[in-house]
């Protein structure tokens, strides 16, 4: 087995004045909390980097230093997990689906030890799990892509082939046709392991066919595959929608938007909660009506949404808030409506 490198975690005296003054004056306990990131790196400008800059938001507010891992292979999470719990980290946050066994197994085995799950779905005593409506936002994002196409014809690749993916991608379409039910819709996935997040030169080869086909927009959540997509999309003079952080900057004025869920509001939220005494294991879900997920607009894409076209995205936002439109969840029953 390979080592695991742990970042340590400090608290200098003053955080702990400054926690303490946060938490209504109560003396909180120092925690040590921890990330073991998804497969396909920590700066994958997108899912990983998101939960990366939510710890570090919380350590320029506090002074404390979390540890950090970001394994490889499949087999490294239950490895870095243990690690971790090992020498007394907590909360530690496990990002992605694929780790809600290992976090189940871990957790069991160090029940004193407080543990967090992003997009993974595990019922402990000692564990919060937290997933997204990132459905929502797609569905935004196909309306957005569906108001600007030239071709009518637009695109999405995602990663690994999965109900999480599903969501992604049915959001997106079921966005699309409420705009023009003749849209077409091309979905392809990379793989089927793990292997899918971490491909950028198959996401290009997807992307390329696509364009060829004749989309001129493409939705990528595929991780740092994804890179490859946007690549491919801007060399191509078309358009691209990120996932997950804000991807607008990667190729302005080739990125229509991108589908922000809030992994490092997320992030935030767990270790604060930990650091003032009031974490609570359970399940949260976050949408948009708790701007947990968004679109992104900015300087950078605002040259290519008019004010029309923004105030009928924001339109529809508000009516999915309000309940007057209804956006399909892939995941209750793995099918999608279109």
């Amino acid at each position: 087995m390979n080592p695991v490198k742990l970042s340590l975690s400090v608290m200098t005296a003053a955080a702990a004045l400054l926690a303490g003054s946060a938490t209504g004056g109560r003396a909180a306990e120092a925690i040590k909390p921890a990330i073991v990131y998804d497969l396909g790196g920590k700066f994958d400008k997108s899912f990983n980097e998101g939960v990366f800059h939510g710890a570090e938001a919380f350590k320029a507010r506090t002074g404390i230093v979390f540890g950090e891992f970001a394994p490889t292979n499949d087999a490294q999470i239950e490895q870095g997990l243990r690690n971790f719990a090992r020498k007394g980290f907590s909360p530690i946050l496990g990002v992605g689906f694929d780790q809600a066994e290992p976090i189940k197994k871990v957790a069991a085995e160090f029940p004193k030890i407080k543990f967090a799950i992003i997009d993974g779905d595990v019922n402990a005593p000692n564990v919060q799990a937290i997933s997204f409506k990132e459905y929502e936002g797609s569905f935004l994002a196909g309306a957005l892509a569906a108001l600007t196409t030239k071709t009518d014809k637009i695109g999405f690749v995602g990663g690994m082939d999965i109900p999480l993916i599903r969501k992604f991608s049915c959001g997106y379409a079921q966005g699309a046709a409420a705009i023009n039910p003749k849209i077409g819709v091309t979905i392809n996935m990379t793989g089927t392991t793990g292997a899918a997040w971490n491909d950028p030169v198959k996401g290009g080869e997807l992307a390329k066919s696509q364009i060829e086909s004749g989309v001129d927009i493409i939705y990528q959540a595929a991780g740092a595959t994804g890179i490859g997509v946007l690549q491919t999309v801007a060399d191509a003079g078309k358009l691209g929608i990120g996932v997950d952080s804000n991807q607008n900057g990667l190729h302005p004025g080739h990125m229509l938007t991108s589908v922000m869920k809030g992994v490092g509001v997320a992030t935030d939220k767990t270790f604060t909660e930990a650091l003032n005494g009031t974490w609570q294991p359970g399940n949260t879900v976050l949408g948009l009506k708790e701007q947990a997920v968004s679109l992104a607009f900015d300087d950078e894409n605002a040259p290519l949404i008019s004010a029309d076209i923004k105030a009928r995205i924001d339109a529809l936002q508000a009516d999915i808030i309000a309940g007057k439109v209804a956006v399909h969840n892939y995941a209750e029953d793995n099918h999608c409506p279109l």
